[in-house]
């Protein structure tokens, strides 16, 4: 089973592979994102260093957090939310460029470890009948009050009316990547977690995953968007992000990219 001590160095080495050295000459630019963008955004970042020869420090986090470090003077160039509105608040008290560009919509998963009685699909079905299984008694989710997933995750529980059951035993990870690390650490038997995270192989591994149905919830319109400390090699990133190659990447980890913008 892997271990919540894997997951972390994984981050950690996602990070420190893009960032490089902080004793260089030239800090890099810090940009915030989302943490569903944890393996995408790692890949992405990858190849703009890659290509450029210009180099990124990310950091990941929940959406909402990142918003009131911005808004507290937080260092941050790039902004990546996982919820459109974070970056337009940004955008009304003018610590942006202009209102940004939504990257993608975000989709969930039910994640259930691979030593479950019963897999995701499974779990999927009971929960679409308003059931849940008894052995589930921690259930994982991003904190509705301040994570965009987590927001989604709590209505769909509450569209398939198993909020009240289930709102006793819940697990809320501070965004949504730690409550993927629930999962797979085996301290929830359950969670909804975004879907870039079930399909990243850490996860896939040890766990089994169903896509949600996008009708249980509002849509997760993911948005980007320079602050206004923003300069050269971030504002190139920001093109990058939209760029057919990226675009690719962010299509693989299961983003749906027809926006309608």
């Amino acid at each position: 089973m892997l271990k919540l001590s894997t997951w972390r160095t994984l981050i950690m080495a996602s990070i420190l592979l893009i960032s490089g050295s902080v004793s260089a000459a030239s800090s890099p630019p810090v940009i915030a994102a989302a943490s569903d963008l944890q393996f995408a955004l790692t890949e992405i970042a990858e190849d703009f260093t890659r290509e450029s020869g210009q180099r990124i420090k990310l950091a990941f986090g929940s959406s909402g957090v990142f918003y009131r470090q911005i808004m507290q003077g937080g260092p941050f160039e790039l902004y990546l939310s996982a919820d459109e509105a974070y970056v337009e608040r940004l955008a009304t008290n003018g610590m942006t460029q202009d209102a940004g560009t939504l990257y993608a919509l975000g989709r969930l998963a039910l994640v259930v470890p691979d030593t479950a009685a019963r897999n995701a699909d499974k779990q999927l079905g009971d929960m679409r009948e308003g059931n849940i299984d008894s052995s589930i008694q921690r259930f994982a989710i991003a904190n509705p009050e301040h994570a965009p997933y987590g927001q989604r995750a709590e209505e769909a529980l509450r569209h398939i009316r198993l909020w009240n059951i289930l709102k006793d035993r819940l697990v809320l990870g501070e965004n949504v990547s730690q409550a993927a690390q629930f999962v797979a650490s085996g301290n929830a038997q359950a969670g909804i977690v975004a879907y870039s995270l079930a399909l990243a192989p850490a996860l896939q591994e040890h766990t089994s995953m169903a896509l949600l149905p996008a009708a249980w919830h509002q849509p997760l319109r993911q948005r980007m968007v320079l602050t206004n400390k923003a300069g050269p090699v971030s504002e190139a990133f920001y093109q990058y992000m939209q760029t057919p190659a990226a675009r690719a990447v962010m299509q693989r980890y299961g983003f749906d990219l027809n926006s309608g913008e």
